[in-house]
This record gives structure tokens, C-alpha cells and sequence, in this order.
């Protein structure tokens, strides 16, 4: 199995050399997992034997949990931060990292279960949690969930912004470290095969770390082909409102299978030096092919009780290839002082085409052929000094550069030349923070943060320019009422921001897939935007348990300005449609909002509290949000997809008989209506989504997981309404779902 996963091949492939190598990758997955579960069997078989001949009492030995120093950490930290090692990273076998990332305290994923989906943070929307890979932001077009777990050493969770990790962060920060390098660690392998709906996936993660006496470092490398079928239905029923007689009913269901092929590689290389000087170069690959073929079927009925059907055809084809190099070179100036210098260059590009072909002549599927191609570029440079005072102050200040620049193609069916695009965002941002210890009961974090930022393009004849700078004040304080106990309060008051993003900024019109209408719009992009601002408070108790685990309560609240929200409108005689007149969708700031919430966290072994129960791990997470736009008058004037509530519940038991470990997460979000404006609503419905596992561990470096993701699959449903400009329009969105069944083999090599 070696062949065909040798590090030449991984590290130095064309693009075409790649398109050819995933699927002969790939195709041998199966018979790899058969032959590999043949071989190990059959160890575990002679280790037995061996066993049985030869017992030795080797006396009472003490195992500790990285859990532990995982605690440690968050427990010793002035500002609030969680953090998830490699223990709990591993625990479920989940196939990607926004698997992981869903049970973890006070976080959503959006979208279908199974799906994946935008990240967030405090059920607040698209923009306000800031994701760090490395410390450092991620790339365009980067999606966390496509990084795999075994890529991943920790997750850092920080619920208030420091002036280091930056104030983008209204929400908060999600920091991802991708794997350290160990020598003494034996190299990790799995292999994996799932199923849904009869669809077969298939995955290969190989860790190796390099054993070397001048370098420490890691190899990561991904490779998957997976198999997604989808069968989504809308149903819309629009009314003229002088005339409720007036009315369409309209259904669609569009059934499709997905196909996803790929390879991730990442590696993590350090060279030390003399006089306290290192180095670190951590480059990443990319590659993902991705095809969609679907059938629209749709049923109309108008206002004269005409029926009229048609059916469409539809192709989407996309590659997205990023590679990326950083880096990060330090220096110890004196035994106090430390400098460190990270880098980054990085270039992403991507492929799309889509292609609707009607089967009918009704219209109300029109063909449309769209096109977008895509190069990023981009660079980031930052500077660092530490400084540790005699006084117990500890200071850090730096200084960071940052730019992307963007050329598109894109093409739709109105005019071949309406997709040109040509943009750049620049970043500087300078800061300076000091940490200290008053004495064994208070210690003390404050910053200041400086960040401008410059986003400009142009489109056909069109240039468009927006600047935004921010000053961004914070505060964080940790009190531990009597210093021996592992009891202690937080505290921190913050400022922080949401920019807009490019696509607010300059995003080309994307023109409706199906008629034109208030639920199915054109979108545009607006120069105009203002960032959103921020002024937070937390307070956070705390309970640390001997032996590891903790209970917890945290308190929030955001008030923000200038909330960015996308509104519709009628435009007559638009650009990119001549003649018409168009509903479009396009972002704009509308008024200040609130948001507050209440967050609970256990984590225990079940013994900890009863003496006589079995030792259950135990993983529990509850949160509870408000907020409130104030310029939509209610009810339901949330912010954008924040639930009410949020839970997960979780347990894992290693058998005292038996070498299993069984286990499995309840994850559960209720559903919910959101007023956007005074025409507009939206409605999300409740998720439920139950996952288990039993691992067999046959040989100490041997293991067998079965694990079933989505147990009970319920309908996922989400809606949309306007009602303005006399007319009414709602629609009700289902997306079906299926249980995920993924048998893996995992071994240390």
C-alpha cells in the first residue's frame, strides 16, 4: 500500500498529473482495507497466542490524559480560551473537521446534517467568527471543514478577542494547529470506507513523522472520493395581495448525485539552532475535483388554475487547487525577550461551470450557462517581540501586513463580458498588549489593536473602493477568590469588528437559476458598506476537578453597529438586464443590534460525581441566545440564523472485558423564524443529529472503528418570505438526509 502514497509522488504533482493520480488512488482503497484487515487479524491472532503463553504482573500503572494538559492550559489562561487535543479530535472518527468542530461548546454548523457548512460561533452569522489555521487567517476560498482530522494537532477556542490573535472576532476565534511532528511517534495510518444511500465513499490519512537529528517535523496527507446524493424539494406559493384569488403554487424537486475527488497534504518542518533560534515551514496542498449531475422537475399552477410542468437538466463541474507556504522564524534575544517573524505566500485558483438545459418550452426553467474562473493571490508578513519584565509584566507588540488580489473571468447568459473582475483587499494592522499577575488571586491581559483595511475592484467600466479602519481597546482580568481552590471567575471587555467581505464589496450580478421573483433573486455587491462594530462583555465562573474535567457558565452580550444585512428590492432597468425590472438581494448596513447569551459546559468522568457509577466520560454543552435588531420591530427580529438554544450531549465507556470503546454525541439545534426587515422573513428547522461509534482495539497498534454519523435522519426544512410591493411569496425548502455508516481500519506503522 505504500506504492502509490510515496512522498515524491504527493509533493511534486502537475495539475494534470493530479487529475490522473486521485482516482488510481483511490479505486484501491477497498482492496487496501481488505488486505490491511487481513494482515492485522492475523497479527492480533499470534499476538494473542503469544499472550496467553507468557502473562507478566507488571503492578498498578498510572495513565494520564492529555486532557489534562489541555485543561491546564485554558485554566491558566488570562484570556478565555478552550482547548481540544488530539484525544478528543480522534475520539468519534469523524471524516472531516466540521464534524468535530459541531460539538464543541457554543458552536453551529449550517446547512443539511452531513453536509457541512459555514462555521459559526454564538449562532451568530457569516463573518463573525474569525478562523485562524496556524495563528494566522485562513486563505480565500479556504473552507475548515475540508481540512480532515488527522490534520489537525488542536483546536483553539477564544470566546473574547485578544490584541495578538486581532478584533475580527465579534463572535470569536477558532485557531486550528495542524499537526506537530514527534519522534518518538510511530507513524499514523487509516482507511476508510462509508456509505449513504447507497453511495459509496472512500478515504486514506497517513501521518509520518520524520525521524531526523538536525530537523522535527510531520508529513500529512488526505486523499478522498466521495459520494453525495441529494433530493431537495421547494414549494412556493405567491399571491397578489389586491387580490388574494390571484395566487401560484409552485413545486420543484431537483435530485442529484455529487461527486468530490481530492488530495490534501500539509507538512510541518522544524529546524532549531544555536542561541534560541528556530525555523518553521508548514506547506499545504490542496486539490479537490467536484462534478454535479441533477434533474429539475417543476409543477405550476396559476391564478386561472392552468398547470403547467417542465424539467430541467442541470451540470456543474468545479476544481479548486491552493498551495500555500508559511512560515516562522524566531529568535531569543536575551533569557526575557523572544522575536518572531511569520510569513505566508499563497495561491488559490478555481474552475466552475454550471449548465441548466430546459427539457420543456414552459420558461420557467430557462437555460442558463454560467462560468466563473478565478486566481488568488495573496501574502501576509507580521513581526512579533515578547518581552518578559522583572515586575511579572509580560509584554507583546507586533505589527502585520496582509494583501489578496483577485483576478476573475466569469460569464453569464445576459452578456459574456458582464464577469470581469479585477480586486484587491490590503491589510495593516499594529498592536500592543501586556499580561501580568497582580498577585496569587488577580492577573490582567489588556491590548490595543490598529487595523486598516482597503478593498478595491473594478468590473467592465466600473471601479469600486472601500476603506475601513478600526481602533479596538481590550480588557480581560481572571480572579481566583482563594488561590489554592480551582475555583476562579473572568472577566473581559472588549471592541471588536466585522468587515465586509469582497463579495459584499464587488461581487458581480448572479443572476436567479429559476424565475426571477422576491424568493429567488438576482445578488449584487455594494461599495458602500461600513463595517460592523462591537463593544462586548463577558463573565465567565468557573470549576476545575481534581484528576481533570470542569464544569462552567459563561455570560455575553455584543452591542453592535452598523449591521450588515442583505435587503430586496425592485430595480428597473438593471446593467446586467436591459430592459427588465429585476428583484435583487444586495447587502447593505440597516441599524444597530444586541446580542446576549448564556453558555454551559460540563466535562466529567461519571465517577468523579458517584462513586459507584462506571467511569463514563462525559461531554456537555448548552447555550442559550437572544438578540434583537433594533430597526425591525418584532417578533423574531434576530440576528441571521441565531438559534434560540444549542445543546450537545456525549459519552464514551472503554469496557473493563473487552478491548471496545463505544460511544456517540447527541447534537441538537431547534427550529426558529427570523424577521430580516419589514417585508422580509426566514425560517430554519430544528436539527437533531445523533452519532455513535464502537472502536475494537485488537493490538496495541491496531484498531477497528465502526461509527454511524446521522442515526436518525430527519427532514432538514428551511424557508423564506417577502410580502411588499403588492405582492406575497413564501417558500418551504426540504432537504433529505441519510444515516452515514463508515467502517475504518486505523494502525501505527
Amino acid at each position: 500500500m505504500h506504492s502509490f502514497l510515496s512522498i515524491p509522488w504527493v509533493l511534486g504533482p502537475s495539475h494534470a498529473n493530479l487529475h490522473r493520480c486521485v482516482p488510481v488512488v483511490l479505486t484501491r482503497l477497498n482492496l487496501g482495507l481488505t488486505l490491511a484487515l487481513a494482515a492485522t487479524l492475523a497479527q492480533a491472532q499470534t499476538t494473542s497466542a503469544a499472550s496467553s503463553a507468557q502473562v507478566q504482573d507488571m503492578g498498578q500503572i498510572e495513565i494520564k490524559s492529555n486532557r489534562d494538559n489541555d485543561t491546564a492550559v485554558r485554566r491558566e489562561s488570562t484570556a478565555a480560551k478552550i482547548v481540544i487535543g488530539r484525544e478528543e479530535i480522534d475520539k468519534q472518527g469523524d471524516a472531516s473537521l466540521g464534524e468535530v468542530l459541531k460539538r464543541l461548546p457554543g458552536v453551529t454548523i449550517q446547512g443539511t446534517p452531513g453536509r457541512g457548512g459555514a462555521i459559526r460561533m454564538r449562532g451568530l452569522g457569516s463573518g463573525y467568527t474569525q478562523i485562524l489555521l496556524d495563528g494566522q487567517r485562513v486563505p480565500p476560498g479556504f473552507s475548515v471543514d475540508s481540512l480532515t482530522p488527522e490534520q489537525v494537532e488542536k483546536i483553539e477556542i477564544l470566546r473574547a478577542p485578544t490584541a495578538e490573535t486581532g478584533a475580527r472576532a465579534i463572535a470569536g476565534t477558532i485557531n486550528i494547529v495542524l499537526r506537530e511532528g514527534q519522534k518518538s511517534s510511530p507513524d499514523d495510518f487509516k482507511v476508510g470506507t462509508s456509505i449513504e444511500q447507497g453511495q459509496v465513499s472512500e478515504q486514506v490519512n497517513w501521518v509520518h513523522n520524520l525521524q531526523t537529528d538536525g530537523m522535527n517535523g510531520t508529513l500529512t496527507l488526505s486523499a478522498f472520493d466521495s459520494r453525495k446524493p441529494d433530493d431537495v424539494s421547494t414549494h412556493t406559493v405567491a399571491e397578489v395581495q389586491a387580490s388574494p384569488a390571484a395566487k401560484t403554487d409552485r413545486t420543484s424537486e431537483t435530485v442529484s448525485l455529487a461527486l468530490r475527488q481530492g488530495i490534501h497534504a500539509n507538512a510541518r518542518l522544524q529546524w532549531r539552532g544555536e542561541q534560541g533560534t528556530s525555523l518553521v515551514l508548514m506547506p499545504f496542498l490542496m486539490y479537490s475535483d467536484y462534478t454535479n449531475q441533477g434533474r429539475t422537475d417543476l409543477r405550476q399552477t396559476d391564478a386561472a388554475g392552468i398547470t403547467t410542468t417542465d424539467s430541467a437538466t442541470s451540470a456543474t463541474q468545479s476544481r479548486f487547487v491552493m498551495t500555500r507556504l508559511n512560515g516562522q522564524w524566531s529568535r531569543r534575544l536575551s533569557d526575557d525577550d523572544l522575536m518572531e517573524v511569520k510569513f505566508g505566500l499563497g495561491r488559490s485558483t478555481y474552475n466552475y461551470q454550471f449548465t441548466q438545459i430546459e427539457n420543456g418550452s414552459s420558461g420557467l426553467l430557462p437555460n442558463r450557462a454560467q462560468n466563473q474562473d478565478f486566481t488568488d493571490l495573496s501574502n501576509n508578513l507580521s513581526g512579533k517581540l515578547t518581552q518578559v519584565l522583572k515586575n511579572g509584566h509580560q509584554l507583546v507588540s507586533g505589527l502585520e501586513v496582509e494583501g489578496v488580489n483577485r483576478n476573475e473571468t466569469a460569464t453569464t447568459s445576459v452578456t459574456d463580458d458582464s464577469g470581469n473582475l479585477k480586486a484587491s483587499t490590503q491589510r495593516f494592522a499594529i498592536y500592543s498588549q501586556d499580561e501580568w499577575k497582580f498577585n496569587e488571586r488577580w492577573s490582567a491581559h489588556a491590548g490595543l489593536r490598529y487595523e486598516n483595511i482597503v478593498t478595491s475592484g473594478s468590473s467592465i467600466d466600473v471601479e469600486r473602493r472601500n476603506t475601513s479602519s478600526v481602533w479596538s481597546p481590550l480588557l480581560h482580568a481572571l480572579w481566583k477568590p482563594v488561590p489554592s481552590s480551582r475555583d476562579q471567575i473572568r472577566m473581559s471587555l472588549t471592541r471588536s469588528y466585522k468587515t465586509p467581505t469582497l463579495y459584499n464589496l464587488v461581487a458581480l450580478p448572479s443572476l436567479s437559476v429559476e424565475t426571477n421573483s422576491p424568493t429567488r433573486t438576482d445578488r449584487v455587491g455594494n461599495p458602500d458598506l461600513r463595517p460592523e462594530l462591537a463593544t462586548g462583555i463577558d463573565l465567565a465562573a468557573e470549576r476545575y476537578f481534581e484528576g481533570g474535567g470542569l464544569i462552567s457558565a459563561n455570560l455575553f452580550r455584543r452591542n453592535i453597529t452598523d449591521l450588515i444585512r442583505y435587503t430586496i428590492s425592485q430595480v428597473n432597468n438593471p446593467t446586467w438586464a436591459p430592459g427588465q425590472t429585476r428583484w435583487v438581494s444586495s447587502p447593505h448596513n440597516v441599524g444597530d443590534a444586541v446580542t446576549q447569551g448564556l453558555e454551559l459546559e460540563a466535562k466529567f468522568r461519571l465517577n468523579q460525581v458517584w462513586v459507584e457509577a462506571l467511569p463514563v466520560d462525559i461531554r456537555s454543552n448548552m447555550s442559550f441566545f437572544r438578540s434583537r435588531v433594533k430597526d425591525v420591530s418584532g417578533p423574531n427580529n434576530r440576528l441571521d440564523q441565531q438559534p434560540d438554544m444549542t445543546a450537545n450531549l456525549g459519552a464514551d465507556y472503554r469496557l473493563r472485558s473487552a478491548p471496545f470503546t463505544l460511544g456517540g454525541n447527541i447534537n441538537y439545534n431547534p427550529d426558529y423564524s427570523t424577521r430580516l426587515s419589514e417585508t422580509q422573513g426566514a425560517y430554519q428547522g430544528a436539527k437533531k443529529v445523533v452519532d455513535v461509534y464502537g472502536l475494537w482495539r485488537y493490538s496495541a497498534v491496531t484498531a477497528l472503528r465502526l461509527t454511524v454519523s446521522n442515526l436518525t435522519p430527519s427532514d432538514y426544512i428551511t424557508g423564506s418570505s417577502y410580502s411588499g410591493n403588492g405582492v406575497s411569496e413564501t417558500a418551504r425548502t426540504t432537504h433529505r438526509n441519510w444515516q452515514n455508516v463508515t467502517l475504518r481500519l486505523e494502525m501505527k506503522i
